[in-house]
This record gives structure tokens, C-alpha cells and sequence, in this order.
């Protein structure tokens, strides 16, 4: 890992245009679909290499026709979103003649290590592009030649271009995982995906800043006043869609009143779909089902199984949310506009919805082009982390020769402190006043 070349490659993507960036991300989506066949063979190798592995992991590890095309049409939203890199966030005339303006720049070097998922890769790649940051990456074990075989396609791309391709590197080692958390001064901001106890250990040992969750523990509550087509179908989704994501619901809320409607109709499309169903004994006395423990309320399943609780009230369901959550997403099923606003205002997560599937918690769903993750910090970027949460910020100040004495003492001039419009690009980097 040559982190003095990515260090040193900050400034030329700092220094980049728009345009630059946006043609190299056009030539890699094209690029990916040109080498189809080349990246399809090397992910049969890892899908050959990955048997016994779970579903959740095969499915994730898969990288078919489907997911090239998602990837490309990523990439190619990424490439038509606004420019983040020099957006003026903020413009004010501190004096006559004296101007303050506060704008984007990227964070520096990323460094991003992921599960067994290799679409991560490329969504991941393009943003960091797009935003003018530099990236280190380590994918799982089990996408090595898929991760491989991707990198070497967007690295070509890169060597013709402005950039050549120093601006991103893949690591494949955990030697290398040891290395890059120890890299503070070289590495700005390191990025996990993976399971609980990895993104704890990352947590742990670096003292280089982290973004991320460490778990995916949602919830969906169903209220007393919700509609019975609205609720099957959103619970479903959310629990069968793609159960190996962080997405997914684990536990299922249920208003006592409602319950004796509703549940019915979810255990028979729970059993269709092949779900496992775990309830509290109120939840037994309905339908068939396993009983639930304890642990089951926390516990992050990321298969086909879910946890059915009946609550007397939607404050209930909110005091169970808050003592069971991972702060991700959790939604309410409800026709009350009341219930909604409560529910809404109170459930402390990155992302709260209200009738319609957890599963829309993504970045790319999002319309942010794609997602280098979902976190669940209050620090820095929250929820689906896409362009905006790559960036940090700048403050640029302009004057004519002025000093801070002159504003200090008994006659000391005022400032204006007069704000100004900050739509366009930089006055103070183009010259203009």
C-alpha cells in the first residue's frame, strides 16, 4: 500500500474539474459493460470457492447481468448528480472589502473496507470519485477475484486519464487491514461494512475517525388505525425482499387491536415466502409460530426469520424501539396522521419511514447515485452516506490589505456581517467581488 502516492494524489483530484471526473466515470461504466464476460467468469470462480457459505452470503457475493446493469446506471446517475467538490455552502461580507465564504472539499484519502458484496466496490469507487477523494479498499475474502477483476477494470479506465491511477488502491490482506488503520495522517476517514463484531474491532483500534453502523436491527409497527392491504405488503417486503441486508426488518410491532386482523394475513405470507416466525405469547395465541426469547428482540437475523411482538399502544411500540434498535430505519404502518407524526418525531433513527418497506433505506433508492454505507452517527454524515457525507468543508476568506487591529480598541471598525447569496461558484476563487 503506497499511501504517500494516494496522499500525494489528493491535491491533483482537489484540483480536478467536473467535467474531468464526470468523463472518467462515463468511460467506467462503459468500461464494465465492455468486460461483462471477464467479470462474470471471475465471480463464478469465488461463487464456486464460496459453497457452504449461507444464502445471505451467496446472494450478496453474486454478481450477475442484473446487478452490472445496476451498477453501470449507478455510476452513470453518480456522473450526472451536481458537483459537490467547491459548492458554496455559505458567502458573507465580513467588511467592505472583506469576504468570508464557506464551501465543500473532500475529505482527502478513504479508507473503505466491505463485506463479500463486490456492486460495493464499484458504488463506492464512483462516489469517492465524483467527490474528488482518494481510496483504499479491502473487499471480503470471499470476492477476491471478483474484487480483482473489477479493480483492474476501473484502474485501466484511470491510467488514460487525468488521473492516472493513483488515485485508488485494493488491499487483499488482513496484514493490510493492520496496516490501514494504523495509517492516521495518511488515511482521513475509514468506512466499515461488515458484521458487528468486525466494525467493533475497526472501532477499536485506529484512531483514525469512523463512519459507519455496526448492526442493522429495524423495526416495523404496525398502529391500530393501519390498512391490513398496506401492512402485509410492506412487511413482507421488508423482511423477504433481500433478508441478508442491514435494511431488513428483524422485528415486527403489532397493535393489540389490530392483531387479531392482521396477524392471520401476515403468518400466511410469512409461510409462502418461507419465513420463520417468532411471537410473544399473546402473538402464539393467534397464529402458529416459535415462541420468542429474550435475545431475539436484538438479535440482527439477516435470513429468512422474523420476531412478533403485540403492544398495547404506539408509545409502547416507541419505548420497544428505543430499547431494541440499532438506530438504522424503522417505519410505522398507519392511516392516523397523529400516530405518523408521534412515531416519526420520537423513533430516534437515521431513517424513519411510514407506509412503504424499510428496504427503500438506500442511497441509491435515495437518489444520491449510491451509498459508501448507512450510518448511524449524529456526527457528520447520517443515514445512506453518498456525496454529500464525502465531503467536509473550508473556509475561505478575502480581503484588501485589512487587519484585525482595526477592528479592535475604542475605535474599532464594525463589522458588516452582511450575508450574501451563496448560489454559484466561488467569487472568492474566481476573483470576482
Amino acid at each position: 500500500m503506497d499511501l504517500y502516492k494516494l496522499k500525494k494524489c489528493t491535491a491533483v483530484m482537489a484540483d480536478s474539474t467536473t467535467e474531468q471526473r464526470n468523463s472518467l466515470l462515463l468511460k467506467i461504466a462503459s468500461a464494465l459493460q465492455s468486460n461483462a464476460e471477464y467479470l462474470f467468469e471471475a465471480n463464478r470462480k469465488d461463487m464456486d470457492n464460496a459453497k457452504g457459505l449461507s444464502p445471505a452470503v451467496l446472494s450478496r457475493l453474486k454478481f450477475d447481468r442484473a446487478k452490472l446493469d445496476t451498477v453501470t446506471t449507478s455510476v452513470e446517475q453518480v456522473a450526472s448528480l451536481p458537483d459537490p467538490v467547491g459548492k458554496v455552502l455559505m458567502r458573507e461580507e465580513l467588511d467592505d472589502g472583506l469576504f468570508l465564504e464557506k464551501i465543500n472539499v473532500p475529505i482527502g484519502v478513504i479508507g473503505m473496507i466491505f463485506e463479500a458484496r463486490p456492486d460495493a466496490l464499484v458504488q463506492i469507487a464512483s462516489l469517492c470519485l465524483k467527490s474528488g477523494n482518494c481510496l483504499v479498499l479491502k473487499g471480503g475474502s470471499e470476492a477476491l477475484n471478483t474484487n480483482r477483476a473489477l479493480f483492474k477494470v476501473i484502474s485501466d479506465v484511470s491510467k488514460d486519464s487525468f488521473l492516472t491511477s493513483d488515485w485508488i488502491e485494493l488491499l487483499e490482506t488482513r496484514e493490510d487491514v493492520s496496516q490501514m488503520l494504523k495509517a492516521e495522517g495518511f488515511i482521513d476517514l475509514i468506512i466499515p461494512r461488515g458484521s458487528y463484531d468486525f466494525v467493533r474491532y475497526v472501532m477499536k483500534n485506529t484512531t483514525i475517525p469512523v463512519l459507519g453502523h455496526a448492526d442493522g436491527l429495524c423495526s416495523m409497527y404496525i398502529d391500530k388505525e393501519a390498512d391490513l392491504t398496506k401492512s402485509v405488503q410492506c412487511a413482507l417486503d421488508a423482511k423477504t425482499n433481500a433478508p441478508g441486508t442491514c435494511n431488513t426488518i428483524e422485528n415486527l410491532l403489532v397493535h393489540k387491536d389490530i392483531a387479531i386482523k392482521v396477524l392471520p394475513l401476515l403468518s400466511e405470507a410469512f409461510e409462502k415466502a418461507g419465513v420463520t416466525v417468532l411471537g410473544d405469547e399473546r402473538c402464539q395465541s393467534i397464529i402458529k409460530c416459535l415462541p420468542a426469547a429474550e435475545a431475539d428482540w436484538d438479535t440482527e437475523y439477516l435470513e429468512l426469520k422474523i420476531s412478533i411482538k403485540i403492544v398495547d399502544s404506539i408509545e409502547d411500540a416507541i419505548a420497544f424501539i428505543s430499547q431494541h434498535t440499532s438506530h438504522h430505519t424503522d417505519a410505522i404502518i398507519t392511516e392516523d396522521e397523529k400516530a405518523k407524526k408521534l412515531f416519526m418525531t420520537k423513533v430516534d433513527s437515521s431513517s424513519v419511514f411510514c407506509n412503504c418497506s424499510t428496504r427503500f433505506a438506500d442511497g441509491f433508492r435515495y437518489g444520491l447515485g449510491a451509498e459508501v454505507g448507512i450510518s448511524t452517527s449524529k456526527i457528520h454524515a447520517r443515514g445512506p452516506v453518498g456525496l454529500e457525507g464525502l465531503m467536509t468543508t473550508k473556509f475561505l476568506v478575502s480581503g484588501n490589505g485589512h487587519k484585525t487591529g482595526d477592528y479592535m480598541g475604542k475605535e474599532a471598525k464594525q463589522f458588516t456581517h452582511k450575508m450574501l447569496d451563496a448560489k454559484g461558484s466561488s467569487k472568492i476563487l474566481n476573483g470576482e467581488k
